[in-house]
C-alpha cells in the first residue's frame, strides 16, 4: 500500500473504522486504461466549460492523466492546503463521510469503474473521488464550503428506514462494479432499492442536506443560466454527463436551498435538471441558513424526536451543557407535547464541552440513561441555582431529599455528588433514589446510584457522539500489506503491452512485431473490445506508422460504433485522435 503514515495521523480515531488500503499494485492494465480514457476526455472538454478553479487546480493537486494517481501523493499535495485525503473502502455511511470533511479529509474510493460503465457509475470510484473532489478544493473559498459542509452535514439526522436504504445504495453499488455480476442479480439490487425507498416517510435532516450536496458539491453548476459553469465533482467525473449536462436537454434552474430540497435525485441515470449558484459565497450563506433549521442548533422536543426515529447512536444537550450519548428509545412527554423524561438504551456516556465526564463513560451507563427534564415546581431552573439556593432545596452531599418537578415527576434519593458546568449545575447524583411520574416507577432505588442530568430544557440534538473518540472504540490501523501481483489475463496482457510500447520514446521493429501479434488476437479473439483498439490507432498516429492497420481498425470502430452503448464512446475517443480521412464519427 502506497497510502503515508501521515494521511492515517490526519484520521480522528473514531473514523479509522473507515478507513481501507490502496493495493496500488492490484490496479489492472484494463484499469489504467480506463483512467486514461475517462481523464483524457475530461481534459479534453473540461478546460473550457468547467471552472476556472478546477483547470486550475487539476495541476495542483498532481493527478497524472497517464496512470492511476496515489493516494498517498494526493495527501502529500493536499496538505499544501491544509486538506488531507483517506482511503475508504466505497460507499459509507453519510454522517462518516460528512465527518471526514468537517476535519478537512476527502474520503477516496480507491476501487474503479469497470469498462462497461465508463462514462457514468453509481459507485464511488477513484475516478470521481480524485479527478472529480480534488481538484477544486484547491480553491480557496470552494474548500471553505465543503470543510463547512461537512460539519453541518455530520449533525443531520437520518431516520431508520433511510439508514435501510443505505445499506440498499450499498449494495446495488457493489452488484453493478461486480464483474461477476449477471443482469437478474443487478436487477434484484433495483427492486431491493426502490422498495427500501418506498418505506421512506417524510424528508428527513439526511435527506435534505443529502439533496443539498447533490445538487451542488455533486452536480452543481455556476454562473448565470444562460452561461454556467461546471464545478459539480459528479459533472467532473462523467465523461458522457459533463458534455451532456450543459445540452439543452437539460434544464438549468436558478440554485436555492428550497428548491433543491424538494427535488430528489436518481443514482442510477443522468440528472434531468441542474442548479446554477452564482458564486461559492452564495452557497455558503445558503447552507448556514439551512443549518438553523435543523435539530442541532434548534432543539426543542423535535430535535428529540429526530434522535428517536433514528434508532441510532445520537446525543442531546441540555441547557446547563451536559450531553448524553446514546440511543433515545422513550420520550416522555406532558400533555402540552413538550418532553419531561428521556430514556436510553445501551451504551450511554456523559459529556461537558464535547469530553467525556470521568466516571460516566458507556462503560458505567451500559444498560442506558434516563433523566427529567423541565422546571421544578415554583418554576425553578435547577440549572441557575447557587449552592445556597441548592441547599434550600435540600440538595447537600449526603443529605436525602425530595424534588418535585412542575411535570409531575418527583425524585427522591441522598445526594450524593453534584457536578457543575462553570456556574451551572450540571449533573446530580442520588442513592438511594426512587423517580415516580404518578403510578409510573421511572427508576427504583435498587437499580444503584441515579444520575440526573440538569436542564430545564434541550438545546441541541445530533446524530453521534459528543466525544466520539472515548464513545466509540478506536480501531487499531493495520500495517500496510503487499498484495502478490495477479497473474494477467490474456486481455489484460495485451493492454500492458500496449502500455509498454506508448511509453517507449522510439518504434522499432520490436514495436511494430508486438502491436500486430496484440491486433492479431483482438481479430480472433475480442471483436467487440473497443477501447484498445483505440489505443493502437492513437499509438500508430503517435508515431506516424504508414500502415494498413489503420484503416481495418477504424473500420472495426465504425462497426462497433454501430450499437447505441458504444456509438458516443468511440466516437469521444477518435475526436482526441488526429484527424485522418474517414476517421471522423458523426
Amino acid at each position: 500500500m502506497e497510502q503515508s503514515l501521515k494521511s492515517v495521523v490526519q484520521v480522528p480515531a473514531h473514523l479509522r473504522q473507515f478507513v481501507s488500503q490502496q493495493r496500488y499494485e492490484e490496479y489492472t492494465p484494463i484499469d489504467h486504461a480506463v483512467w486514461r480514457y475517462v481523464m483524457r476526455q475530461n481534459h479534453h472538454f473540461l478546460k473550457d466549460v468547467a471552472h476556472p478553479a478546477y483547470v486550475e487546480g487539476f495541476l495542483a493537486s498532481g493527478i497524472d492523466t497517464e496512470a492511476i494517481p496515489k493516494v498517498s501523493d494526493m495527501n502529500h499535495r493536499l496538505s499544501k492546503i491544509g486538506w488531507g485525503a483517506a482511503i475508504v473502502d466505497g460507499l459509507i455511511p453519510g454522517v462518516a463521510f460528512f465527518d471526514f470533511q468537517a476535519h478537512g479529509i476527502l474520503p477516496i474510493a480507491v476501487d474503479i469503474r469497470k469498462v462497461e460503465n465508463i462514462e457514468y457509475t453509481p459507485a464511488p470510484d477513484i475516478i470521481h473521488e480524485a479527478a472529480g473532489h480534488a481538484p477544486i478544493l484547491f480553491d480557496t473559498k470552494y474548500a471553505s464550503y465543503v470543510k463547512r459542509f461537512g460539519e453541518i452535514g455530520a449533525k443531520a439526522f437520518a431516520t431508520k428506514e433511510e439508514h435501510e436504504v443505505f445499506e440498499a445504495v450499498r449494495h446495488l453499488s457493489i452488484v453493478m462494479e461486480d464483474r461477476n455480476s449477471k443482469p437478474e442479480q443487478i436487477e434484484e439490487a433495483k427492486q431491493m432499492l426502490n422498495a427500501k425507498q418506498k418505506a421512506v416517510k417524510g424528508t428527513s435532516e439526511a435527506e435534505q442536506i443529502s439533496r443539498i450536496f447533490w445538487w451542488t458539491v455533486e452536480y452543481g453548476l455556476i454562473g448565470t443560466v444562460e452561461n454556467p459553469q461546471i464545478y459539480g465533482a459528479g459533472l467532473l467525473s462523467s465523461v458522457g454527463e459533463s458534455k451532456h449536462c450543459l445540452s439543452e436537454n437539460v434544464v438549468k434552474l436558478p440554485f436555492s436551498v428550497e428548491t433543491c430540497i424538494q427535488t430528489s435525485y436518481d443514482v442510477t441515470t443522468m440528472q434531468p435538471q441542474l442548479f446554477v449558484c452564482e458564486s461559492f459565497d452564495q452557497l455558503i450563506e445558503a447552507i448556514e441558513e439551512f443549518a438553523s433549521t435543523m435539530a442541532f442548533q434548534k432543539g426543542g422536543v423535535e430535535s428529540l424526536d429526530k434522535a428517536f426515529q433514528s434508532g441510532s447512536t445520537s446525543t442531546f444537550v441540555l441547557n446547563s451543557g451536559l450531553q448524553v450519548t446514546g440511543t433515545v428509545a422513550n420520550i416522555h412527554k406532558d400533555s402540552n407535547g413538550e418532553a419531561i423524561y428521556v430514556k436510553t438504551t445501551g451504551p450511554t456516556a456523559l459529556a461537558i464541552d464535547n469530553k467525556e465526564l470521568p466516571g460516566h463513560s458507556k462503560d458505567v451507563h451500559q444498560d442506558g440513561f434516563g433523566t427529567p427534564i423541565g422546571l421544578l415546581e415554583g418554576n425553578i431552573l435547577l440549572e441557575e441555582c447557587t449552592d445556597d439556593q441548592l441547599g434550600a432545596l435540600g440538595i447537600v452531599k449526603g443529605q436525602k431529599t425530595t424534588l418535585p418537578f412542575k411535570s409531575g415527576i418527583q425524585v427522591t434519593g441522598t445526594v450524593s455528588n453534584i457536578i457543575r458546568n462553570k456556574e451551572k449545575v450540571a449533573l446530580i447524583s442520588f442513592e438511594s433514589c426512587n423517580v415516580v411520574l404518578g403510578n409510573t416507577l421511572l427508576f427504583a432505588e435498587n437499580w444503584g446510584t441515579f444520575d440526573m442530568a440538569v436542564g430545564s430544557t434541550v438545546i441541541s440534538a445530533f446524530p453521534g457522539a459528543a466525544d466520539a473518540e472515548a464513545f466509540f472504540d478506536a480501531v487499531k490501523m493495520e500495517n500496510d500489506t503487499l498484495t502478490e501481483p495477479k497473474q494477467l489475463t490474456e486481455l489484460e496482457g495485451m493492454y500492458q503491452t500496449i502500455r509498454d510500447t506508448r511509453e517507449k520514446e522510439t518504434w522499432d521493429e520490436n514495436s511494430k512485431a508486438a502491436v500486430q501479434e496484440v491486433l492479431q488476437t483482438l481479430r480472433n479473439f475480442y471483436p467487440k473490445e473497443w477501447l484498445l483498439r483505440l489505443e493502437i490507432l492513437e499509438l500508430l498516429g503517435i508515431h506516424d506508422v504508414q500502415t494498413s492497420d489503420k484503416e481495418q481498425i477504424l473500420e472495426e470502430l465504425h462497426n462497433l460504433s454501430k450499437t447505441k452503448e458504444l456509438h458516443r464512446l468511440i466516437k469521444n475517443g477518435l475526436d482526441l485522435l488526429p484527424l485522418q480521412k474517414g476517421q471522423a464519427i458523426s
